[in-house]
């Protein structure tokens, strides 16, 4: 099967990476230890193999070779995390002179988020950078900026369609 990925059969790839998903899984949850650089890591291992598998000199090792670019996709990710620029509030500029509860909700939604994907909320939306800027920023894929930003994008959205019960100081 190998070989025949490595002719160009991408269905055949496909099988295989789908095959040692589940180990590539529990790999990378057991150096990264979070759901989002977990799918990151293997997100970029599939697009990484997929792109060198034709340079695979020996079909016996594909397991081994893959797993290899997963632990290395995982140790950028972790390296990446020790960089990660926190950002605390947007800049004065930006926030309104009278908050009002709905922007209050969305600063404390956007700040529950998981750090690099608040940190692209912020870079995004309040600095105004582009994906490409962001991805070259933190040094990630675009791919994965916007897999981050749709997910920071999705979860923001179910906190925030929730109903909040305020109380009135009177």
């Amino acid at each position: 099967m190998v070989q025949r990925a490595q002719a160009g059969d991408s269905e055949v790839f496909i099988q295989l990476v789908k095959s040692l998903d589940r180990r590539m899984y529990s790999m990378a949850k057991s150096m990264v230890r979070n759901d989002e650089d977990c799918a990151d890591a293997m997100q970029e291992t599939v697009l990484k193999a997929f792109k060198a598998i034709s340079g695979l000199k020996e079909a016996a090792y594909f397991k081994t070779w893959l797993f290899r670019i997963l632990i290395n996709e995982c140790n950028m990710i972790l390296r990446r995390r020790d960089r990660v620029i926190v950002m605390s509030d947007p800049p004065e500029s930006i926030q309104s002179p009278s908050s009002t509860a709905e922007d209050m909700d969305l600063r404390q939604a956007i700040s529950g988020l998981e750090e690099v994907s608040r940190t692209i909320v912020k870079l995004h939306y309040y600095q105004g950078l582009r994906l490409q800027e962001i991805a070259e920023l933190l040094e990630l894929s675009e791919s994965a900026v916007k897999t981050r930003l749709h997910r920071a994008r999705k979860t923001l959205y179910h906190t925030l369609s929730q109903p909040v019960e305020r109380k009135v100081h009177e």
